[in-house]
């Protein structure tokens, strides 16, 4: 099983698939990725040989920020936010959504399960 960037990609997935598990690999670098090691889009990542895991695992830490790295990026962007007090800081503390979404109805993903009001039945 090729272990890239920490990850174990998954043996039966097109290699292009299988690259999305890695965190801050997406369809797109996927696929770009591919194309610079020279890998056909067909290839199951059980076909690769050692040489084309190595060009992969290069191309990735030479090209991209992935993993625990781009964790901490953004873990210490969302803290910068929160500690300057702005509205996007305020929103993060506070749990809700921060790019505009209503919160009247909807927004249980950021709100959590909806809690009980007593006595508001009448």
């Amino acid at each position: 099983m090729p272990r890239i960037s920490g990850v174990n990609i998954p043996m039966s997935k097109r290699v292009e698939i299988g690259l999305t598990a890695i965190f801050g690999i997406g369809l797109t670098r996927s696929r770009e990725i591919c194309r610079k090691a020279n890998i056909p889009d067909t290839a199951r990542v059980h076909q690769l040989t050692d040489d084309e895991v190595l060009r992969i695992r290069e191309l990735i830490e030479e090209s991209f920020q992935v993993e625990g790295d781009l964790r901490r990026t953004v873990g210490m962007n969302i803290k910068r936010l929160m500690d300057l007090g702005c509205y996007r800081g305020l929103r993060h503390r506070k749990g809700l959504p921060v790019r505009g979404q209503r919160t009247h109805t909807n927004a249980r993903t950021r709100k959590g399960p909806a809690k009980a009001i007593a006595g508001k039945k009448k």
